[in-house]
């Protein structure tokens, strides 16, 4: 009897934690790697909200809690949406989870049936396709391009909706481009969901902080009131608060959609971390102002990068709006040979031989679901990237 099952088979590991994982094994084996792969803060987590973290171990609350996050954190959330987005929420329309993840898992298990589709834009974060997959769903993938600037038109998203679509999945600032929809361009899409009452809405809006120039942020339930009653609107602590390891997410929603979700974390992880809730209060209702000093230096450092990579034979590099996220066309280096003999035919032999020749680890872009690119996270120093990127510069420069 096979022990694993045909479910699991559908799925494939994730390629950022693989990129990550082999640029450790080769530093730790005493190569010179620069990696770019982890889509992490170097940023410290904010001492206020340590000191919060500390202060619940020393208080003793470090307990189970309720299944689905505290009352304080549900409140605080339900603070921050109306504070932030102009959505009212109450904390029994609150769900929290271990990690953002864990929060698009929990309402894709608890609505997905077997030939339900899940429209996704890509380029897309690498875990959307499989968890639809993991869940009995079916991926349906609606393609932007470089043209667009990486966003999904109206015409596109009616032309992927079915009488099988169960949800949209839809992230801005994007993961991986940085990509972010203004008011106007999420009108054009909310207005085609309007016409198609049966399709919910999943936002993972995780980077709304992280927003740069002139560009401001909006959520779908925000641009279009009436598609409230069938959105789920997912954010978190990760990256903005720079607490990727405390593992927190959230979401509101429906009742009925959080109570589902409830059921689904109830017999598999219960409630999230204690200490991370009561962390996570304090960076919700605390002082704000460490992330827009945070974001110069975000715009600094990807103003370096987008520059730099512009400047290597072969490479085009737009300017993201937000996130922390550069992504590439790599189209004018396809069928090219590099300066150790690899034939350059699709962006992840680009990226295996630039880990391998340079010793820089990027996230090569088929991963993301639209080829020819790769993905680069400018969450490290400045000086890391200048290095990186002239790396980068001399390995397309030796592309014969």
């Amino acid at each position: 009897m096979e022990l694993l099952s045909a479910t699991l088979a559908r799925v494939k590991p994730s390629p950022t934690i693989a990129v990550s994982n082999k640029a450790a094994e080769m530093k730790a084996a005493g190569q010179d790697i620069i990696g770019l792969g982890a889509g992490e803060p170097d940023f410290d987590t904010p001492q206020n909200i340590k000191d919060a973290g500390i202060a619940a171990i020393t208080e003793g609350r470090t307990k189970y809690t309720n299944v689905d996050g505290i009352l304080e954190l549900k409140q605080a959330i339900c603070a921050k949406f109306k504070r932030d987005n102009k959505l009212a929420y109450v904390p029994s329309q609150v769900s929290v989870g271990t990690g953002g993840k864990q929060i698009l898992f929990n309402a894709l298990v608890a609505t997905l049936n077997e030939g339900d589709e899940v429209i996704i834009p890509a380029p897309y974060w690498v875990s959307y396709p499989d968890m639809v997959l993991l869940a009995g769903g079916t991926p349906v993938i609606a393609e932007a391009s470089l043209q667009t600037g990486f966003k999904l038109t109206a015409d596109q998203l009616e032309a992927a909706i079915t009488d099988k679509t169960k949800w949209l999945i839809f992230n801005s600032p994007s993961n991986p481009t940085g990509a972010g929809y203004t008011w106007d361009e999420l009108k054009q899409l909310t207005d085609v969901l309007m016409r198609h009452p049966h399709v919910w809405v999943l936002t993972d809006d995780m980077y709304e902080h992280l927003v740069y120039d002139d560009f401001e942020f909006c959520t779908p339930a925000e641009v279009e009131p009436r598609l409230y009653d069938r959105t789920l609107t997912m954010n978190g602590v990760s990256k903005a608060y720079a607490m990727t390891g405390w593992r927190i997410g959230y979401a509101a929603g429906p009742e009925k959609l959080i109570g589902a979700m409830r059921k689904v974390q109830s017999q598999s992880t219960s409630n999230p971390c204690s200490i991370s809730q009561w962390a996570a209060v304090e960076a919700l209702n605390g002082p704000q102002d460490f992330i827009a000093a945070n974001n110069k230096m975000f715009a600094r450092r990807r103003d370096l990068v987008v520059e730099m990579l512009n400047a290597a034979e072969g490479i085009r590099c737009p300017v993201p709006d937000g996130a922390f996220y550069v992504y590439p066309s790599i189209a004018g280096c396809i069928g090219k040979t590099s300066a150790a003999g690899t034939r350059i035919t699709d962006d992840e032999v680009f990226a295996t031989a630039l880990l391998e020749e340079t010793g820089v680890a990027v996230v090569f872009g088929a991963a993301f679901g639209l080829s020819p690119n790769f993905r680069v996270s400018y969450a490290t120093s400045d000086a890391a990237l200048k290095e990186a990127c002239e790396r980068i510069q001399s390995f397309c420069a030796g592309l014969t």
